[in-house]
């Protein structure tokens, strides 16, 4: 249960410092994994992402304090992160239904939304086919593109991005370079920017020896690795499969996610066929 108790952990720092400026990397660093890593684990295994959780927690407890004593208005959306009453009753109104003052006088229901608690439910009915392998460092060569995260915690961009690449030949360009393990199209994620909120996403493949002139060139780090067999059309089984890992096979295999990107491995000619067969390679320790 290594992963419940490191978001647990994480969810605790995050209620310690509701008053405070919170990072996502200091965040993800309790529960000792990469900011990326953690938003999609988080979004997976609670349905909402990191910031609108803190969002909720401090209206919430904005609203206790409206109710529970006479802090004035503009000191209380202060207290909560707004720069501004219009900023904090806007935020107030979306969640609850009602503005600050009226809140305040009693005219309506609030809403509540509590501290998290994880418990993991094993569920574990549909088997998940994977291996563990060990590897020494390895090179990928590809194109990167800065992508934006958002709420949901995707990475946007993503496809248009693989649909230029196949468009304009690069996609088949980079196929002819397959020369190692690794045999298919990769899609990394990498290299988060909490500043901008944006991470380098990359389309790649394995390739050992001298990087062709319009490619540019990544070192995986050794590590040992969880590959994960996706069946079925990508776009649907890729998602499915993330959610498996996270709050199936993780939590009930002993394992933690490493400081490493993800790999999802295009090893099927066609991703999009129903019974396409395609990868997900995962760094644990």
């Amino acid at each position: 249960m290594a992963l419940a108790q490191s978001l647990q952990k994480a969810i605790d720092y995050m209620e310690a410092n509701l008053l405070n400026e919170l990072s996502i990397e200091a965040i993800a660093k309790q529960a000792n994994v990469s900011p990326f890593h953690f938003q999609r684990m988080f979004l997976i295994m609670t349905d909402i992402s990191v910031g609108e959780y803190l969002r909720r927690r401090r209206l919430t407890l904005a609203a206790q304090q409206l109710l529970n004593t006479d802090h004035k208005i503009i000191d209380i959306a202060y207290r909560y992160g707004y720069e501004s009453p219009e900023a904090f009753t806007k935020a107030f109104r979306k969640q609850h239904g009602l503005s600050p003052s009226e809140a305040r006088k009693g005219r309506g229901a609030l809403q509540s939304h509590n501290r998290l608690m994880i418990q993991v439910n094993l569920k574990g009915a549909k088997p998940m086919n994977y291996q563990i392998v060990e590897r020494d460092a390895f090179q990928v060569v590809g194109i990167k593109r800065e992508c934006p995260c958002g709420e949901t915690g995707e990475v946007n961009g993503v496809a248009e991005f693989w649909m230029e690449a196949n468009a304009n030949g690069t996609s088949a360009e980079l196929a002819e370079l397959m020369n190692s393990e690794i045999k298919g199209l990769l899609g990394i994620t990498d290299n988060y920017n909490e500043e901008k909120n944006t991470v380098d996403y990359w389309i790649a493949v394995e390739h050992a020896g001298k990087v062709p002139a319009d490619f540019r060139e990544f070192t995986v780090p050794k590590s040992k690795w969880a590959i994960f067999e996706v069946r079925g059309s990508a776009p649907i089984a890729m998602p499915e499969a993330w959610n498996q890992i996270y709050t199936e096979w993780i939590p009930s295999n002993g394992y933690e996610v490493a400081d490493i990107p993800a790999i999802e491995a295009y090893t099927d000619p066609d991703s999009y066929k129903d019974d396409s067969s395609n990868q997900i390679w995962l760094a644990v320790k």
